[in-house]
């Protein structure tokens, strides 16, 4: 009488070939999406041109997004020169701070993946930039207090998109700073003996500031908001564009 076909396969032995079957049916590794955050990254690092620019020239001397700048223009204004503006630069880089915090609070650590808490706040930092644009473009002769709030909420934004483009870890484009990565363009390059690596994007991060900047520093010829609701519609997009692909 012939054992059940439950008890034959029970009490055969594993097979040779049957092993190697487990990768053939692991998931298909996740595409490297660091080529898209870095397009993204570069048009939020135009947009920050645009914002400082607005800030500094439109604001009192201001950077709302370049803290480096603004810790400089801060400690120079500490001793009087130039008339230097101080409050200003302090709600800039207390804004700032905390923009980072809470955007560091919402990642919760993640790094290298875009995620709904990055779409969110990237469409917040879009909403408080655009809104402090219509502010100053339906508010004639606006009061010198309200342009301190205006500081200090940009100040919030640049600091959670600073976070955020942080966590997306994009070597070498920050979004707001590009000191580091003029150094990386020369450090890394043939005529330092290195092998140019990333040149291109780091030479791109610069460009775009440099564009961003000069069309903020146009746009202020029509009006003082305007660059602003330039500076959120970009960001909204990258944030919409960011959140699209990364469900795709």
């Amino acid at each position: 009488m012939t054992g059940s076909p439950a008890a034959d396969t029970a009490s055969a032995p594993a097979s040779g070939p049957a092993a190697p079957a487990a990768p053939e049916t692991s998931a298909v590794p996740a595409p490297d999406l660091r080529p898209r955050h870095l397009r993204l990254m570069l048009a939020l690092t135009f947009a920050t041109g645009i914002v400082d620019a607005v800030g500094y020239l439109g604001l009192d001397r201001v950077f709302t997004a370049n803290m480096t700048g603004n810790v400089v223009i801060l400690g120079m204004a500490l001793t009087g020169a130039d008339d230097l503006p101080v409050v200003g630069p302090v709600l800039a880089l207390a804004g700032f701070v905390l923009g980072a915090i809470l955007a560091g609070r919402a990642l919760g650590g993640r790094t290298g993946a875009w995620t709904g808490a990055t779409t969110a706040l990237l469409c917040a930092v879009a909403a408080v930039v655009v809104g402090t644009g219509a502010m100053l473009l339906l508010w004639e002769d606006t009061p010198h207090t309200a342009l301190l709030g205006v500081t200090g909420a940009l100040g919030l934004a640049m600091g959670a998109q600073a976070a955020t483009a942080r966590a997306l870890a994009v070597k070498d484009v920050t979004t707001v700073v590009i000191t580091s990565t003029i150094t990386g363009l020369a450090m890394d390059s043939r005529l330092a003996g290195g092998t140019g690596a990333l040149w291109l994007r780091r030479l791109l991060a610069v460009l775009l500031m440099l564009a961003g900047a000069a069309v903020g520093a146009l746009l202020l010829q029509v009006h003082v908001g305007a660059g602003l609701l330039l500076a959120g519609a970009l960001c909204a997009a990258v944030a919409l564009v960011g959140h699209a692909r990364a469900r795709g």
